[in-house]
């Protein structure tokens, strides 16, 4: 049913909700890297997390779509809902990886990603409960500058991880899973980059 009114606590309910799932699943998959046994039930566990953002996400455009004065940029509201799912995508993307190409074991560098990842998908979760309130905006700022600094920590990760495959692995083949797994992570923490920028958005049209 379309609504004239905005029923402004439900786009911050879904987002919150999204973004707390979003983490659970970086959580889940450093935990895939750091204790590595069992791999079908955690990758599923993964998947199972993914799925739920995707009806997250189906809620809040679905929502989007019915009403038609929203608390935020419509535009805003679905860049960030969309670059959440991203972010999940990409992360039960690197665990199914894991399975499909028979990994032995995770690498170091593998595990840091992952790190990388809960820290920001943390900061995500601090920065988006606080757009309640955009009184809080400096809390916001605070968060997607330490979500850039994690993005660019990522990127030297990217560098070094892929310079050492190159230079240690022997086996073309591993050149080419590894590759192409520190890709995805390289790429799930650039989406959580892309929320940290339309938050930065938001606050300026807000200002």
């Amino acid at each position: 049913m379309f609504t004239l009114f905005p029923q402004k606590n439900v786009i911050f309910e879904l987002f919150e909700k999204s973004v707390r799932n979003v983490h659970e699943g970086a959580k889940a998959l450093k935990d895939l890297f750091e204790n590595y046994t069992d791999l079908p039930t955690k990758v599923q566990k993964i998947k199972d997390l993914e799925h739920a953002g995707d009806d997250v996400t189906h809620h809040i455009l679905e929502h989007l779509a019915k009403t038609f004065i929203t608390p935020l940029d419509r535009d805003d509201i679905h860049h960030i809902a969309q670059r959440l799912d991203d972010v999940l995508d990409q992360t039960d993307m690197a665990a199914n990886r894991m399975l499909l190409f028979n990994i032995p074991q995770p690498t170091e560098e593998a595990k840091e990603f992952s790190r990388i990842l809960v820290k920001s998908t943390a900061l995500l979760i601090e920065a988006i409960s606080n757009l309640r309130n955009l009184k809080n905006s400096h809390n916001i700022l605070d968060c997607c500058l330490e979500i850039h600094t994690q993005e660019n920590e990522a990127d030297r990760l990217m560098q070094h991880a892929i310079g050492k495959l190159f230079d240690e692995a022997g086996d073309a083949k591993e050149i080419i899973k590894w590759k192409d797994i520190y890709q995805i992570l390289e790429s799930a923490t650039d989406r959580c980059e892309d929320v940290a920028d339309v938050l930065h958005t938001i606050i300026v049209k807000h200002a």
